[in-house]
């Protein structure tokens, strides 16, 4: 995010420590000691206490993100969180659509299984027959051809 809004991590840290009331638990956190290692792992990282990274990260919620613009005052920060609001909402839009089809393709199952039960049957027995067909061993047969 800092480099996003264009200012240093430790200016965007210090904003967010001056303006702590700004942030409760459910809009900003700090990763714990294990969910600190556990991420460090994930990456290729130097000597973790003389080198790199030694303080966890701060994750943001999006009300979290959205309070960032209140204490960071660039024009950059402005332009960049109107930016992440409106991916949020396309997030936000994509997943109630996502929600819409599947409620959809569930009232299609349960008509298709109301309407079609009838012919159920009727595509089971051409299932059954299939298989019958392929269960079948074939008998060898007489090769065709030159023969010595």
């Amino acid at each position: 995010l800092a480099t996003l809004y264009g200012v240093e991590t430790r200016s965007l840290k210090q904003a967010v420590r001056r303006n702590i009331a700004r942030f409760p638990p459910d809009f900003m956190f700090e990763l714990s000691e294990s969910e600190f290692k556990n991420w460090r792992s994930q990456f290729v990282m130097s000597n973790s206490d003389k080198m790199g990274l030694r303080y966890a990260p701060m994750a943001f919620t999006e009300q979290g993100i959205a309070m960032l613009s209140g204490v960071l005052h660039s024009q950059q920060a402005i332009e960049v969180n109107i930016a992440i609001m409106r991916t949020f909402v396309k997030i936000r839009q994509l997943i109630s659509q996502n929600q819409q089809i599947n409620v959809q393709l569930q009232d299609l199952e349960r008509l298709s299984k109301e309407k079609w039960a009838e012919h159920d049957e009727k595509f089971a027995l051409v299932f059954r027959a299939i298989e019958q067909i392929i269960e079948q061993k074939s008998e060898p047969r007489e090769q065709i051809g030159f023969k010595i």
